[in-house]
């Protein structure tokens, strides 16, 4: 549980969002992710649309992981993004990870906006 949230929350940082390698090697092939703002992404659209990204922070709660299968576990937990001169944004959000290989990669995210 600890190294998934780790991961979750390393997937936060502005230098970790922009540094393709590394984005590589956390989000899985068939990525997918449906946006807080309605977009659907897949790895490459995800990975392009980050090195664009507007500088913010983004902390997390109520941080849960369920077993959906022996190498697969659904993340859920409640998003809280600050960018300066802007309202902050309040989010659930659900990822899916998959053991590969002794590793965890991302093959689903969807982040949906709270009030």
């Amino acid at each position: 549980m600890n190294t998934l949230r780790a991961l979750e929350e390393e997937l936060f940082e502005p230098a970790v969002r922009r540094n393709i390698t590394r984005l590589s090697e956390v989000l899985a092939d068939g990525f997918r992710e449906f946006g807080s703002s309605g977009r659907v992404f897949s790895k490459a659209q995800i990975m392009s649309e980050l090195q664009h990204e507007l500088e913010r922070r983004i902390s997390l709660s109520e941080f849960r992981v369920k077993a959906i299968s022996k190498d697969a576990v659904l993340v859920t937990y409640r998003a809280t993004r600050v960018q300066e001169g802007l309202a902050d944004v309040h989010s659930l959000r659900s990822s899916i990870w998959m053991k590969r290989e002794g590793r965890w990669e991302i093959v689903f995210h969807q982040g949906t906006v709270v009030p």
